[in-house]
This record gives C-alpha cells, sequence and structure tokens, in this order.
C-alpha cells in the first residue's frame, strides 16, 4: 500500500520528517538532563546498553545503537578520557576490543533510570496507556520492516 502519492505529500507530515523532529526534541531534553553528569544522549545510550550487558564491543554497540563506527570510536574516546569506561583487546580474538564501565561509569548508569525515565514520562504524558502501548507497538513494527529489509 502507498501512503504517499505526490498529490497528498506534504514534508512537513511525512514519517521522515516527524520521526527526526520527535527525535531531535527527545535528544535536546535528554541532552539538558543528563548535562549534569557530564555525558551526552548518544554517551548515555553507550553507558546503559553497556551496563545492561546488550553491547560490549564497539561494532556491537554501533550496530545496536545504529551509530557509524567512526563516530562510534570518537565518542568512545571522550568517555574513556572521562574515565568512564575501559578498552581491551579480547583475550580469545585480538582484533576484537572489549569495553567495560570503571566504577565511575557503573555510578553514571545507575543514575541515568532516575535522570532519564522523568524525560520520557514528560514526554508521554499527554497518551493514555493504550496509546503508549499502541505507539511502541507501531515503531516496533516500523523498525522491524527495517531490519527486515536490512537482512534481505
Amino acid at each position: 500500500m502507498e501512503h504517499y502519492t505526490k498529490k497528498t505529500f506534504a514534508a512537513t507530515r511525512s514519517i521522515g520528517f516527524m520521526l527526526t523532529k520527535a527525535r531531535n526534541m527527545l535528544t535536546a531534553d535528554m541532552d539538558a538532563a543528563v548535562k549534569q553528569l557530564d555525558i551526552t544522549n548518544q554517551q548515555m545510550g553507550i553507558i546503559h546498553w553497556l551496563s545492561r550487558g546488550i553491547a560490549t564491543t564497539p561494532f556491537g554497540m554501533s550496530k545496536h545503537l545504529s551509530i557509524d563506527t567512526g563516530l562510534m570510536t570518537r565518542m568512545l574516546d571522550k568517555l574513556e578520557a572521562k574515565g568512564l569506561l575501559t578498552r581491551s583487546r579480547s583475550n580469545t580474538d585480538r582484533r576484537v576490543v572489549d569495553l567495560k564501565l570503571t566504577s565511575k561509569g557503573e555510578a553514571i548508569a545507575a543514575a541515568i533510570p532516575d535522570i532519564a525515565l522523568p524525560v520520557f514520562n514528560r514526554r508521554l504524558r499527554n497518551f493514555s496507556t493504550a496509546e503508549f502501548a499502541e505507539l511502541l507497538r507501531l515503531l516496533g513494527k516500523f523498525i522491524d520492516d527495517e531490519t527486515r529489509r536490512e537482512r534481505s
């Protein structure tokens, strides 16, 4: 099904524009909130996922957060310079770099929910429980469709 046509397309009502605008608004809110931790929203994502063990290598983190490897390297450099994580060669495969949070990084990871959840909840304050569930379902469907296309 084609949802857009030349006749009905309005750039400011396109899915690309609306998702980008929503992302930018959330990023600005989150950057302001985590500033007290001396990190950015993107750095928060790295710290959070690393603390959860979801991605423990630069490549895995890049794939998981949809960040190119060059930007990931620069962000890891900054986090390492701040003493929040360490990088070391894998014992099983020297080509692989393992990421590990320092105790300072772990402390920041522990503070993230107290700072991030109010930001999310402020943005979602006008959503009912059912609307929030539907938003997650639809975004999941949108993302899953993209993931399937990447694999084929």
